[in-house]
C-alpha cells in the first residue's frame, strides 16, 4: 500500500495515477529512480605545501591535510583527485572552481563562496558549514554525508544523482533550482525552502524530520510516505482554498 501512495504523491500536481510498475527501470525503488552515488578512488596524494589558493589554480592529486584556507581566494581553481581532510574554509572565495573525482572530510567553515561552481563524483563527509554560498552550482554524482550545514545557498542550482545521507541541513534554500534523482535519506531538513523548484525523481521518504517553510506545493515529482503525507495534509489542503474543520 505505501509504494502506491508513493507514486501518487509524485504527481500531487495534477491527476493522481499510479502507471505500469513493472515498465520501470530496475534502479527504481518503490516508483523512484535511485539516485547514483560518486564511486571516488584517490590515487597516492602530494600533501599540499603552499599557503592559500590561487585563482585559476591547478590541483592535481593533492591532500590539503588541517589547511588553513579562511580567506583563500581561489575563484576558478580545478581540483582533480584531491582530499580536504579538515580544512578550514571560512570565507574561502571558490566561485567558478570545480571538484571532480574529489573527497571533502571533515571541512569547517562560514561564509563560503562557492556560488557557481561544478562538483562531480565528489563525497563531502561530516562538514560543518554555515552559510554557504552554491547558489547557480552544478552538482553531480555527490554524496553530503553527516555533518551540519546551516543557510545553504542552492537556489538556481542544477542537482542530479545527489544523496544527503545522515546530515542535518537547517534552512536550506533551494529556490528555483532543479532536482533530478535527489534523495534525502536519514537527514533533518528544517525550514527548507522548495519556492519554484523543479523535481524528479526527489526521494524524501526517509528524512528524519521535514519541515518545509516554504513551496510545500513545489513537491510535484517527489516520493514522500504516507505518514509525510498526513503531516503535511494541512498545508496542502491551505494550497488548494480547503478548510478542514472537527
Amino acid at each position: 500500500m505505501s509504494g502506491w501512495l508513493s507514486v501518487v504523491c509524485v504527481t500531487m500536481g495534477g491527476m493522481a495515477r499510479t502507471g505500469n510498475r513493472s515498465s520501470r527501470s530496475a534502479s527504481a525503488q518503490g516508483g523512484v529512480d535511485r539516485a547514483r552515488l560518486p564511486e571516488v578512488r584517490l590515487p597516492s596524494l602530494a600533501p599540499y605545501g603552499a599557503e592559500g589558493l590561487e585563482p585559476d589554480g591547478d590541483y592535481d592529486g593533492v591532500l590539503f591535510e588541517e589547511t588553513d584556507l579562511a580567506d583563500a581566494s581561489g575563484p576558478g581553481a580545478r581540483f582533480l583527485d584531491c582530499e580536504l581532510r579538515g580544512c578550514a574554509l571560512d570565507r574561502a572565495e571558490l566561485t567558478r572552481s570545480r571538484f571532480i573525482d574529489s573527497v571533502l572530510k571533515g571541512v569547517r567553515g562560514v561564509g563560503t563562496d562557492l556560488a557557481g561552481a561544478s562538483l562531480r563524483d565528489v563525497e563531502v563527509l561530516d562538514a560543518r558549514l554555515g552559510g554557504v554560498q552554491l547558489h547557480g552550482a552544478v552538482l553531480e554524482r555527490v554524496l553530503v554525508r553527516g555533518g551540519k550545514i546551516d543557510y545553504l545557498n542552492l537556489r538556481k542550482a542544477r542537482l542530479k544523482d545527489v544523496v544527503f545521507e545522515g546530515c542535518v541541513l537547517s534552512e536550506p534554500d533551494f529556490g528555483e533550482a532543479q532536482l533530478v534523482r535527489v534523495e534525502f535519506r536519514d537527514c533533518v531538513l528544517k525550514r527548507a525552502d522548495f519556492s519554484a523548484v523543479r523535481m524528479e525523481s526527489v526521494d524524501l521518504r526517509t528524512v528524519a524530520e521535514l519541515d518545509i517553510a516554504r513551496g510545500v506545493e513545489r513537491l510535484a515529482g517527489a516520493v514522500i510516505s504516507p505518514s509525510q503525507l498526513m503531516e503535511l495534509a494541512p498545508a496542502f489542503a491551505a494550497q488548494i482554498g480547503v478548510r478542514v474543520e472537527a
